[in-house]
C-alpha cells in the first residue's frame, strides 16, 4: 500500500516514542496513558485547586513572532501592553517576548512597570563563529528575563527543525544565565488523531528537561502546552481538553520530580488564545497562563486576555 506523509508521519512519531519507551520503563508507563480519552469528562479526573495551596501566578505572555514591521510598532505595542497590565488587579506576570532586533527598545519601554520581556529564541553557545546566533549573555544584557525554547516552529520547520537535544541545551543556557525557560511541548494533529499527545509530551519534557534539578525547575521553567494543531488555525482544545493534558504533564512532573515541584510549576496554555476563550481556559485549575500569538499583536485583544474574568 501507498505510503502518504500522514501515515509516515504517524509511523515516524510511535516509531520514535517506542525506541524512547524502550529505554526508560516509567516513561513505558506514561505512554500508556496515551490510549485515555481526551475528554475531561469522561475520565473522572479530580479538579485540584491551583498550586495545591493557590500560590501560583499566572503568566500571560504574547508571542509576536515575526512581528511587527518595525521598531516604532514593536515600541507603540510595548507601550499598549503596558498600559493594560497596569490596569491588571491580578498579581500576575504579563510578558511580551519579541524579535531580537526590537529587545532594547521593548525593555526599554517596559522598565519600571509590571511588563517583563523575553526573547523568542536563543543559540546554545556563549560566542564563536556562529554568524546569525544570538548569544544568551546578549539576550540579558538587554534586560530579558525570559526565554521561548521549543516552540512548535521551531520544531516542526516553519523556520528550522530543531531536536529536543537543542532544546535542552537551549533550557540549560537560559538557566544557568539566571533567566526563566518557556518549554513548548505539544502533539502535532497526526499525532493527537493516534491517540499519541500524552506520550509525545512525556518525551519532549524527558528530553527537553534532562539535567534539570527540581530547584531549577521550581525556579527557572515555565511549560507550555501548544497543540500543534491549534496553533494560528483558529482551532483550540476545549477547556476540558486542555485541562486534562495541563494535569497530565503536572503528574509527570510529580512522579519525575516530587509533588511540590509539580504544584509550583506554572503551565500555560498555547493554541489560539483569545478573548472569547480566555475566561474558560484560565478558570481550569491546572492552566496557569497563556503564550499568546496573533491576539498578542492586537492590542484590544491581548488586553482583554491580560485582564481576562
Amino acid at each position: 500500500l501507498k505510503q502518504t506523509p500522514r501515515t509516515l508521519l504517524v509511523q515516524s512519531a510511535t516509531s520514535n516514542l517506542k525506541m524512547f519507551v524502550r529505554n526508560s520503563a516509567m516513561i513505558a508507563a506514561f505512554a500508556a496513558c496515551a490510549s485515555a480519552a481526551m475528554p475531561l469528562a469522561s475520565t473522572g479526573m479530580a479538579m485540584r485547586l491551583r498550586g495545591g495551596s493557590g500560590d501560583r501566578k499566572y503568566c500571560i505572555a504574547g508571542n509576536w513572532k515575526m512581528n511587527p514591521s518595525s521598531l516604532e510598532e514593536a515600541k507603540k505595542l510595548a507601550s499598549d501592553v503596558v498600559a493594560s497590565a497596569a490596569k491588571c488587579t491580578r498579581d500576575m506576570d504579563v510578558l511580551v517576548c519579541c524579535p531580537y532586533p526590537f529587545l532594547a527598545s521593548v525593555a526599554e519601554v517596559c522598565k519600571g512597570t509590571k511588563v517583563k520581556v523575553g526573547a523568542e529564541d536563543v543559540f546554545t553557545e556563549s560566542s564563536g563563529a556562529f554568524t546569525g546566533g544570538v548569544a544568551i549573555s546578549q539576550i540579558k544584557s538587554v534586560g530579558c528575563e525570559y526565554v521561548v525554547v521549543g516552540h512548535s516552529e521551531r520544531r516542526h520547520g516553519n523556520i528550522a527543525s530543531e531536536s529536543d537535544v537543542t532544546f535542552n541545551k537551549k533550557v540549560r543556557v537560559t538557566i544557568d544565565a539566571g533567566l526563566t525557560a518557556i518549554l513548548c511541548v505539544g502533539e502535532t494533529k497526526d499525532e493527537y488523531e493516534a491517540k499519541l499527545n500524552k506520550a509525545v509530551c512525556a518525551l519532549q519534557l524527558s528530553k527537553g528537561l534532562t539535567g534539570v534539578t527540581k530547584e531549577e525547575m521550581m525556579k527557572s521553567v515555565v511549560i507550555a502546552y501548544e497543540p500543534v494543531w491549534a496553533i494560528g488555525t483558529g482551532l483550540t482544545a476545549t477547556p476540558e481538553a486542555a485541562q486534562e493534558i495541563h494535569a497530565y504533564i503536572r503528574s509527570w512532573i510529580a512522579e519525575m520530580y516530587d509533588q511540590e515541584t509539580a504544584d509550583s510549576i506554572r503551565i500555560q496554555y498555547g493554541g489560539s488564545v483569545a478573548p472569547d476563550n480566555v475566561d474558560k481556559l484560565m478558570s481550569c485549575p491546572d492552566i496557569d497562563g497563556a503564550l499568546v500569538g496573533g491576539a498578542s499583536l492586537i492590542a484590544d485583544k491581548f488586553d482583554k486576555i491580560i485582564n481576562f474574568a
